[in-house]
């Protein structure tokens, strides 16, 4: 029998993180964090990780795993959280997956396609300098021995992506068209999606509030911090909201004053985005928060679980 997995998804600043410990206590339950700052060490102000307290109320996975310089992407993630979930349930304890970025979420509900993950950058360069020493000819040729439907698809004139089929192959084993292009609900267990939301004027009244809070326990510290490591935006992990404003504001892009209601903007779109993304799910239960008590939305989450 499959086993279940509850995820809660929803928008930055919902409340997921409350709602999540409650379960996690009750439920025998441990939390993989779904967030794609959450992983960096270091980023724990701007990412809203949860507080040392929280961390110590429920076994957490997948937070401050990796250095804000290092690439982390949605394959790695399967590939950890995935591992994690079997490990959670050989020790008969419930996998809670908590956080807001949908494409980790995404990851977990369907067999997905990681071909766009697949990069090297130096068989990259390898493969360009083949092309110009060698010929776009002997490339195209390469493609045909390793990917033949590839070749008869790519022109031989089209090098970027005649590298690109090449680079999938060499890397992975398989061919281009092998990617599955429709998205396959997962079978290694049974994912209950939960999704949290508010009515929108009081979502972002806790989205100002929130900037507000994190400014006043030590953004900019933070980012300066992280400054002083060398990163910038160029780094995956300070293109993160708040992170990126910050630095602007630390370069003289903009003073405080516009920088916060910038932050604060942007934050609210993000938030907008989710929504949007969890939308498209036809299975998750919607718990709006606003409208029930705390305790009704709780019991409303065991009943799904159980009737899951």
């Amino acid at each position: 029998m499959t086993k279940d997995v509850l995820i809660i998804a929803g928008p930055t600043a919902v409340g997921k993180t409350e709602l999540s410990l409650t379960l996690a206590e009750d439920l025998n339950g441990e939390i993989i964090s779904a967030d794609s700052v959450q992983i960096y060490k270091g980023m724990n102000i701007g990412s809203a990780t949860p507080s040392n307290d929280e961390l110590n109320r429920v076994k957490h996975h997948l937070i401050n795993i990796v250095e804000p310089f290092e690439d982390y992407n949605v394959a790695m993630f399967s590939n950890d959280a995935r591992a994690l979930i079997e490990d959670i349930q050989s020790r008969g304890k419930l996998p809670i997956v908590v956080g807001g970025t949908g494409l980790y979420i995404n990851s977990l509900m369907y067999e997905m396609d990681f071909s766009e993950q697949v990069k090297d950058e130096n068989l990259r360069k390898e493969l360009r300098e083949f092309a110009d020493e060698e010929g776009k000819d002997k490339l195209h040729e390469r493609l045909k021995t390793l990917d033949p439907t590839a070749a008869k698809k790519i022109h031989k004139n089209n090098i970027k992506r005649v590298i690109r089929a090449l680079e999938i192959n060499l890397l992975t084993g398989e061919q281009m068209g092998n990617f599955k292009k429709d998205p396959i609900k997962t079978t290694d267990f049974n994912p209950i999606l939960i999704c949290l939301k508010r009515n929108r004027k009081l979502l972002y009244v806790r989205i100002n509030k929130r900037v507000d809070q994190m400014l006043e326990e030590g953004l900019i510290e933070e980012v300066k911090q992280l400054e002083d490591k060398g990163l910038t935006t160029n780094d995956t992990s300070m293109k993160a909201i708040g992170y990126k404003e910050v630095l602007g504001y630390l370069k003289g892009k903009y003073d405080y004053d516009i920088m916060v209601e910038v932050l604060k903007k942007n934050t609210r779109n993000f938030a907008k985005r989710q929504l949007t993304w969890f939308r498209r799910y036809d299975d998750a239960t919607w718990i709006d928060l606003d409208r029930n008590s705390f305790e009704k939305n709780y019991k409303n989450i065991i009943n799904q679980l159980n009737n899951g």
